[in-house]
């Protein structure tokens, strides 16, 4: 193989894209359009699939990837409002409408499962064999992959942004991807057993996995909601860089919370009462610049108090 000359190097590298210099307010735009693309394409191949098998299984899945598209729709507007700056009208920025839309993707999920449970319990009494397995087969195969494709992709983002949104998004796809295998297991097993039974079952697992989903995805939307303290392990980690600087005697009324990207620190610092004004503020700014080193998304709000000045403070920390 031909070397390349210095300047074909520097032409490759201005034309190279790392994914680790995509900022983390781009990748979660980026996970947005992904999931509706792959939802679109989900949904057209198992529609066909659930015609020609007329399978219940193949129909939860379907049920499954229309109220992802649906989810993915909610994650792509709450994405974009999340992300607008903080203003005059919203001066903690607009982060919860993550929040929100992964309670209104709960909502979205729970309804389905409960839905599909309908259509089992029809279909238990009233069975019929599943027709054209192979064709049924390729679909979940298809499903599978994609997915699986996507959910990877979803958690790269996840970890590189935290977002609330794309998590609640990748959830309902990782119930996806369960359920795509779940479907072509049944419909092997349907085809080979002659027992449609099974079928109808797989289903009802299905759907008992969505409103599992639903609780998980309900339940970390409400504790941003509700303003939820950072994990104890975050906290801990905080109270440690203020206590590091020499100059603290004590770190009391510790208070945290998230919205979207951002984190919201508050503490009160304590310093000797002897300290000058200027000191004192000059110490303030090193712990706040050591939390941003270690938090660089974070809001830090901090309080200096005098040692050994008794005053009201909350039992916690």
């Amino acid at each position: 193989m031909k070397d390349l000359d210095p300047e074909q190097y520097a032409e490759a590298a201005n034309h190279y894209i790392d994914p680790m210099a995509i900022e983390p307010k781009r990748l979660m735009q980026i996970a947005t359009v992904a999931s509706m693309s792959v939802a679109l394409m989900l949904i057209g191949a198992k529609t066909v699939a659930w015609l020609l098998t007329e399978s219940v299984s193949m129909l939860s899945s379907l049920v499954d990837s229309a109220l992802d598209l649906v989810a993915s729709l909610v994650t792509f507007f709450a994405v974009r409002q999340a992300l607008i700056p903080a203003d005059a009208d919203h001066r903690f920025g607009h982060g919860k409408a993550e929040a929100l839309a992964g309670l209104v993707q709960a909502g979205f999920i729970a309804a389905s499962g409960g839905g599909l449970l309908l259509t089992v319990g029809d279909r238990l009494l009233h069975p019929h064999p599943v027709q054209r397995e192979a064709l049924g087969l390729a679909i979940s195969a298809l499903a599978v992959v994609l997915t699986l494709a996507l959910v990877t992709f979803q958690n790269y983002v996840v970890r590189r942004s935290g977002s609330l949104a794309i998590g609640a998004d990748r959830a309902h796809y990782v119930t996806d991807l369960v359920s795509n295998i779940a479907v072509g297991v049944a419909l092997y097993l349907s085809g080979i057993l002659d027992q449609p039974l099974i079928d109808a079952a797989m289903a009802a697992l299905v759907a008992l996995y969505l409103v599992y989903g639903a609780w998980q995805v309900g339940r970390d939307s409400l504790d941003v909601l509700m303003d939820r303290e950072l994990p104890a392990a975050d906290r801990d980690r905080i109270v440690a860089i203020a206590r590091c600087n020499p100059a603290v005697r004590e770190v009391h009324d510790l208070r945290t919370r998230s919205a979207g990207l951002t984190r919201f620190i508050q503490l009160h610092i304590e310093l000797d009462p002897d300290l000058t004004l200027m000191r004192a503020h000059e110490i303030g700014d090193q712990v706040e610049a050591g939390i941003r080193e270690v938090f660089p998304d974070a809001e830090v709000i901090l309080h200096v108090d005098p040692f050994g000045i008794a005053e009201q403070q909350p039992t916690f920390v």
